[in-house]
């Protein structure tokens, strides 16, 4: 048994808190900012520089908004439907990933629609930061109590004294370490190509991201103490959601590929 009373809170001047979870999203969006400069520099990614400012500006802008409206409006509106002022609170936490995710489609397709460029050529090198990204939320998650597991016996089991008292699965770990698999297959995906100098299919990393997160999202979070709906959670209905699209795609791509 483990005992979790982590103060999500790394340090404080004055009013102005600094926590792990705010610190997640800021290195999220540097490392998929200094990746895509990357690409335009190695001649990977047909953008301007000063293009890649301005998609990582949509991409705070969009994907921060629909997370936390995914959060707010899909996962917990009895929580939130008396005190909507509660909206803007980001900095203590509940931002969905799935929201941030859908945010971040439709600002990359836009973007990709305004400069001419093909989304797969942005989505197949963004996913890879964003693999990362999600695995130290994942974390974040564990510094701040929230999405844990169900109450269990087992020797690895968690107490979240800001929760109560009750042993439970560390779901969020059993994420960090499923996702932390998923980023190093993406990465070794690419970089496997990179070094043979062969063409991969576009869409492909973007795809495979997509279906390995939803088929871990789905699986693991049996372990979450949520309400169900079907024998389902909100999230394993989306996760359902984003496989069923997600195979249809890469089934489309494998075969105008033969």
């Amino acid at each position: 048994m483990f005992i979790n009373n982590i103060n999500p809170v790394i340090f404080s001047i004055g009013q102005l808190s600094v926590r792990y979870y705010g610190l997640v999203y800021a290195l999220g969006f540097l490392m998929g900012y200094f990746f895509l400069r990357y690409a335009v520099r190695q001649k990977k990614l047909k953008l301007q520089e000063d293009q890649v400012d301005i998609y990582i500006t949509w991409l705070i802008v969009g994907s921060i908004v629909m997370a936390r409206i995914f959060e707010v409006f899909v996962y917990n509106l009895p929580e939130y439907i008396n005190n909507l002022s509660e909206f803007f609170r980001i900095w203590d936490g509940g931002m969905s990933f799935q929201g941030g995710l859908v945010g971040a489609v439709i600002v990359t397709y836009f973007f990709c629609k305004k400069y001419k460029i093909h989304f797969y050529d942005i989505a197949d090198l963004a996913v890879i930061p964003t693999a990362l990204t999600l695995f130290l939320g994942k974390l974040a998650n564990y510094t701040n109590s929230e999405l844990y597991g169900r109450v269990t016996g087992v020797p690895w089991c968690v107490v979240f004294q800001k929760v109560d008292m009750y042993c439970r699965h560390p779901v969020q770990i059993y994420e960090a370490i499923s996702i932390l698999m998923l980023f190093g297959i993406l990465l070794g995906y690419y970089l496997y190509y990179e070094k043979t100098h062969k063409k991969y299919l576009k869409g492909s990393i973007f795809w495979i991201f997509m279906i390995g997160y939803a088929i871990l999202r789905f699986f693991i979070t049996f372990l979450r103490d949520e309400p169900l709906y079907a024998g389902l959670n909100v999230g394993q209905w989306i996760s359902l959601l984003i496989i069923v699209i997600s195979s249809i795609f890469l089934w489309k791509m494998k075969s105008k590929s033969i």
